[in-house]
């Protein structure tokens, strides 16, 4: 393909504007040619953003499959209970999707666009945006090369971050299991798809989880706190305060997420915000929310050949979504605390260390998850411009493997006992 991969955007959200951002960077690989989303504010940012024709911008993103095609590849970036039929129409429309997020919300689900796209020819692209942060895949380049020998142990934590959490699953779009999905697969799939993909090509046998809300309950309200931050005596002392997340960080120049999700409408100033708050959900009390989703979770695993793994998450951290891993082998032990590699020798007791940086990118704003925001991108478009999946690092199978890996996991936590996995083919 010679010319620009045409592409439309199915939700003009914060991802959406991320990962459409790759077309001003490289104008003669990708152009955004239409764009989908209910929201006036968000859909007609993007047009001007991109230049896009009146006639492809759409409120609803049916209206695209009522036309000819006119694009090569979608990117759906719409909310995890939207886009099962969304994806399933693009499917049927006959262009290759990027989901930059989970697949769906059920194993049923997962199961079928896989089944799908695969009958159909039609490229898929999971965004298991971890893969391709450029230290992360250093990681498995290095378990492939036989740096710590065979691997008997993986140790992984992700760290959401106290005011991230309080953000997206308690105030915001991931906190109702009814309304999204549950934890582990709104957040931590990206984690147990590592794991997976670590393993090679050991299947998971067994399975065991557990988590609960932790804090995050109507019981642990202060004494005279109000419903919402704004009206709270006591919201100097609270951590969780909206005022102190959102209208602090405005007050500082600081207008991107987490500020930008609150004010759909409208570009994020003093009083967009303090608006949102007093009406909005992200000016909620985190003790009165209809959050039920798991503020942490641990899952062990058992694969072939006697490996086993960790995974924990946790809402209470400082540091925001940066993993850290120690991966134990036979001849070594690799750790990964989000910004470097550190492989340690037993035969010549000796360390290596290992960095990668992504800075160029940052001022594209694209230098999200270690760069890796850009790295997807740009290995999906290069998949399709050249009709080669081999450039996407989770292709369908895969991804299909270890998303059923979560479900197995949260079902072990909801029972109260060990899962043995089921037996799923492997691309």
């Amino acid at each position: 393909m010679t010319s620009p991969v045409r592409v439309i955007v199915v939700g003009a959200g914060c991802r959406g504007e991320i990962y459409a951002q790759f077309a001003s960077i490289h104008p003669k690989r990708m152009k955004v040619v239409a764009v989908a989303d209910p929201r006036k504010f968000a859909r007609t940012k993007l047009q001007q953003q991109h230049k896009i024709e009146d006639n492809n911008v759409f409120e609803e993103w049916q209206s695209i499959v009522e036309r000819e095609k006119f694009a090569d590849a979608v990117l759906i970036c719409t909310p995890d209970r939207i886009h099962k039929v969304c994806q399933l129409c693009v499917y049927l429309f006959g262009i290759y999707l990027c989901r930059l997020w989970p697949t769906f919300t059920t194993a049923e689900e997962c199961t079928a666009i896989v089944e799908a796209c695969t009958q159909a020819g039609v490229m898929l692209s999971v965004g298991h945006v971890l893969r391709y942060d450029p230290l992360i895949h250093m990681i498995k380049e290095l378990i492939d090369a036989g740096a710590i020998g065979d691997v008997i142990h993986i140790q992984h934590l992700e760290p959401v971050g106290f005011y991230h959490f309080a953000h997206s699953f308690v105030r915001g779009s991931w906190r109702n299991e009814a309304e999204s999905s549950f934890a582990l697969l709104a957040k931590s799939c990206h984690d147990i798809d590592l794991i997976h993909h670590w393993a090679g090509a050991r299947k998971c046998l067994k399975v065991s989880s557990f988590g609960s809300v932790s804090h995050f309950r109507k019981e642990y309200k202060p004494t005279g706190a109000g419903d919402r931050c704004l009206d709270c005596s006591v919201e100097r002392t609270c951590p969780y305060s909206a005022s102190k997340i959102y209208v602090d960080r405005v007050k500082q120049g600081h207008t991107g997420w987490p500020v930008s999700v609150i004010c759909p409408n409208s570009l994020p100033d003093i009083e967009s915000v303090t608006e949102a708050l007093r009406t909005g959900p992200y000016g909620r009390c985190v003790y009165e929310c209809d959050n039920d989703v798991c503020s942490n979770q641990v899952v062990n695993m058992e694969f072939e050949g006697g490996l086993t793994a960790a995974f924990s998450m946790v809402a209470f951290t400082e540091e925001i979504c940066q993993r850290k891993t120690t991966i134990y082998g036979s001849r070594g032990e690799l750790s990964y605390n989000g910004h470097e590699i550190r492989v340690f020798d037993f035969l010549t007791q000796r360390s290596t260390k290992h960095t990668a940086s992504s800075e160029a990118l940052k001022h594209y704003g694209m230098g999200g998850h270690g760069g890796a925001d850009y790295h997807l991108i740009n290995a999906f478009i290069s998949a399709v411009a050249n009709n080669d999946p081999s450039m996407i690092r989770s292709g369908p199978r895969e991804t299909l493997v270890s998303h059923l890996l979560v479900f197995e996991a949260e079902r072990s936590r909801v029972e109260g006992r060990v899962v043995h996995c089921g037996d799923v083919a492997r691309s």
